[in-house]
Parts: C-alpha cells; structure tokens; sequence
C-alpha cells in the first residue's frame, strides 16, 4: 500500500514529466493481446494475457486524456526522420487476432479516438484456431493423463500445476523452433497423447476476415503476426521468409490492400527476431516491425526492430510504466 502511494504520488508531482522534457522524443508501443469481460473463463487457453474490459476501458481514457495517442504509420515516418511526434505519444498494438480485438475493443478504441495496430496469425484465422502455445496450454492444464514423454524420451510428471506448467514450457521451447506442417504435427501429437484438444467452437475466439476488414474499415491498421506463430529467430532462412512472405500474401489477397507492418511473436525461448529475420523482413517487403524487447521508438531506430512497452493489468500500472519509460527508466 505504501509503495502504491508513493507511486502515486511521484506521478502526481510532475517530476517525470519534467525529466521527459529534458530526453529526446520518443513513441510508447504498447502491446496487448485480448480484453475480454471475465478472463477467467479462458484461462486454461489464453492465460495471462488478457485484460479485463473495464481496465482496458480506463487505460484507454488515461492515454486520451494524458498522452498522445498516435498510429503506427505516424511513428514509422517519426523513425524514419520523415516527421515529428507529439510529446508523450503512444500507440496501442494487439498481436494475434481474437475476436475480442473487434467485439470489445474496437468499440472502446473508437469511443476514445485511439488508433490502433492489429497484428494477425494467418493460420489461426484461415483455420478457425487458437494459436498453438493456447493449445498446448490447455492439453497440459486440463489433460487427465498422469505423465508425458518427450521427444527425447524424458518423462515428465503432470502432477499438480508446477509440474504440468514446466512440462508445457518444455514443449513450447520445442514447438517454438518448427513451423508450417511440422508445428501442426508437433502440436496434433502431443494433443493426441495428452488426450486432450481445446473445445470445437474455441476458434470463435479468433477474428473472421470480415472482422478484420471492420477493423480498417474504423481506420485502424492491420498487420501480419506470421503464418503459424513460431520464434523466427529459431527458423531456417527459408523458413523465415516462407511465413513473412506467405503470410502477408495471404493477407493482402483477403483485405485488397497492401499489408506493410508485422509482429515478431515471441511464443517461447529468447530472442525472437536477428540479423537473418531482419534482412528477410526487409526483403519482404514490411515497413515496421514490432519486437517484444522493452523500450521506446527513438527517431533512427530501425524500424524493423521497434521495442514495445508492457501495458500492466490496471490503470495506474499503465500510467506508471508510460510515466517512467518517457522519464527514461524502461520496465
């Protein structure tokens, strides 16, 4: 309670937003993946990555009122050297795809005229299906199974919650280093020893294209996220560019329009992007690409690198990380 306080009143004194002015411009990338009513109704799929409706709300009336949302073109011009920023600006960005994108936030972006990025797994919407770490989540969380046998033939206990959840984060590393129809299969195997699969009608919880169409049809930007959600750092050159180049391909044909930005996902394992997924995500054509790393887009930051910035479960946590991240202190 007392750190809480302090916190606030740090905030309410202007002391960041006088060191603020003293640092160079800069944008807040703020990355979110689903706003969802009662996220606990799928937190055996989605985990911790979802923000409450209301929370979301309030943070999005917190950037209206005390920063500057901007969009994501603004700031790739910004980069580039090609124009300037307001003080304080911020953009939203959400990867993956859930329908929850344009039921529940897209009416709370408009209402609070912040613009908005949406980055798409093409996979996922082309096959009506949760990305694949939802997936395995759910076949080691709820699986009835006692133990599970790797691919190296270690034996892992699925006792309790500690032991399912070192059991999943084993997987992902492993799954995370495939992609295509190798993934798929990966994934299918361990579903099937696992005996247990994600309901049928969880691919409602990913966006139609004619959702994804009403997103930039309310003037936000669409943008690719992959094919089927791998750590692109971990992949084979050919593989990099198969699910860069496919994906937006794909993306393009479905919205009849040119697809520019992208999102490195970061399903397991670190980093998630180098030097090879920056030379093929140039040579794919994208303007921007988003990183999971923590930071600030900065003017000649390359702007197929841009770091991100978390954006917290409350309302004051927001605040908090935007206050001390343009103060210069990252979280």
């Amino acid at each position: 309670m007392a750190k809480t306080l302090l916190k606030r009143a740090l905030m309410a004194s202007g002391v960041f937003r006088w060191s603020a002015r003293l640092r160079s411009r800069a944008a807040a990338i703020l990355m979110y993946h689903s706003v969802l009513e009662d996220p606990a109704s799928v937190a055996n799929s989605l985990g911790g990555m979802i923000h409450r409706r209301d929370v979301f709300a309030g943070q999005m009336e917190l950037l209206a009122r005390q920063f500057h949302p901007v969009s994501l073109d603004q700031v790739a011009r910004f980069v580039r050297g090609e124009g300037d920023l307001p003080e304080r600006a911020v953009v939203v960005t959400f990867d993956d795809g859930y329908t929850d994108n344009c039921e529940v936030a897209l009416p709370i972006l408009d209402r609070t005229g912040v613009l908005a990025t949406f980055y798409v797994t093409v996979d996922c919407v082309e096959n009506r299906r949760l990305p694949w770490p939802s997936r395995l989540r759910y076949a080691f969380y709820t699986t009835s199974v006692p133990t599970w046998t790797d691919e190296n033939g270690k034996s892992w206990s699925l006792d309790g919650a500690e032991n399912r959840n070192a059991a999943y984060l084993s997987a992902c590393d492993r799954v995370a280093q495939t992609s295509g129809a190798i993934l798929e299969k990966i994934v299918s195997d361990i579903e099937a020893k696992l005996e247990a699969r994600l309901p049928e009608n969880s691919g409602n919880l990913i966006m139609t294209w004619e959702q994804i169409r009403t997103l930039l049809q309310h003037g936000h930007i669409v943008g690719s996220h992959t094919m089927t959600h791998p750590n692109m750092a971990y992949l084979g050159r050919e593989d990099v560019s198969r699910e860069l180049v496919d994906s937006k391909r794909c993306m393009e044909t479905r919205m009849k329009t040119k697809i520019q930005h992208f999102s490195y996902p970061c399903p397991a394992l670190s980093p998630n992007w180098n030097e090879q997924t920056l030379q093929e995500t140039q040579q794919a054509g994208y303007a921007t690409a988003v990183t999971t790393s923590r930071g600030l887009a900065h003017r000649n930051d390359n702007p197929l690198v841009l770091k991100r910035v978390l954006p917290t479960k409350s309302v004051d946590g927001l605040r908090w990380n935007l206050e001390t991240a343009f103060a210069g202190k990252v979280v």
